[in-house]
């Protein structure tokens, strides 16, 4: 009852190629892990409207873009939802987010406190690099429209993908977090760097985009930002989802790996102010 598990991942909506079986798959897997908070991105309608169908126990959230959050019913209450959409994007991304009800925003209330979740996948390929830098950094230094959320209201966790080709790469986007917003972790990097989660896009194992060279990277990560005083989440276990080939069509059920990570959660009576 005091343990909080968060799933992100990216389904590569756009790829039609088996989709159904592919599609079929992703459910099992919401079902046999039932996380309490699930992060997708890459999301096209139909899909959503099969997650709506589907996945009765959560309650399923889009954003304008690509993304969505499921909230398991019987263990997190949902308030409100909120989508923040980048200034200067060229691809229509946003950050879908969940704020706290005590400052008139978006709010998940977990073991008695509440916390903010939040997913985007921001600008993709290598020559959009400063701006995925431009999308990730206001979150965390609290500039621009999302000042007064950061600033005041103490977010808690994003998550989702950091963009593809190399720009945000195993290092970087770390470095940028610690720079801009100290208190920020990579939940990864907390847990000791586990090489088995290492690579989230692994290209050398997962053969579903048949690339002609070798590419494995971290693009899917989670960041936690602790709350100034009250509750004390603690990352407490990560692994990947989504290893095993389909049957049917010998593919993997996405080209990314779901990361699904299990947090430590005090209750309010037991935490202390920090």
């Amino acid at each position: 009852p005091n343990k909080l598990t968060l799933l992100t991942w990216n389904i590569d909506g756009l790829d039609l190629n088996d989709i159904k079986e592919r599609l079929s798959r992703l459910l099992d897997y919401l079902i046999k892990y039932h996380p309490d908070i699930v992060l997708l991105q890459e999301v096209i309608s139909p899909i959503y409207q099969v997650l709506q169908q589907v996945l009765k126990p959560y309650h399923v959230l889009p954003g304008n873009f690509f993304t969505a959050i499921l909230l398991r019913k019987s263990r997190v209450q949902l308030l409100e939802s909120s989508i923040v959409n980048y200034p200067t994007t060229e691809m229509r991304r946003n950050l879908l987010m969940l704020h706290m009800q005590m400052s008139s925003y978006d709010s998940v209330s977990f073991l008695g406190h509440p916390l903010c979740v939040m997913t985007s996948h921001m600008e993709s390929m290598k020559p959009q690099s400063l701006e995925r830098q431009n999308q990730l950094i206001p979150h965390w230094k609290g500039s621009g429209p999302q000042r007064h959320l950061w600033e005041r209201h103490q977010p808690q966790g994003l998550g989702g993908e950091t963009g593809r080709e190399g720009a945000m790469c195993l290092t970087c986007t770390s470095c940028v977090t610690r720079a801009v917003y100290p208190r920020a972790s990579d939940v990864w990097e907390s847990l000791g760097q586990p090489e088995d989660c290492q690579y989230t896009w692994d290209c050398v194992t997962n053969d579903n985009k048949n690339l002609p060279f070798p590419a494995r990277l971290r693009f899917d990560r989670i960041f936690l930002r602790q709350a100034g005083e009250g509750s004390k989440d603690s990352p407490d276990g990560i692994t990947l989802v989504g290893l095993v080939r389909l049957d049917d069509c010998q593919r993997f059920t996405i080209d990314n790996w779901g990361v699904l990570c299990t947090f430590v959660i005090k209750p309010l009576i037991q935490a202390t102010p920090e």
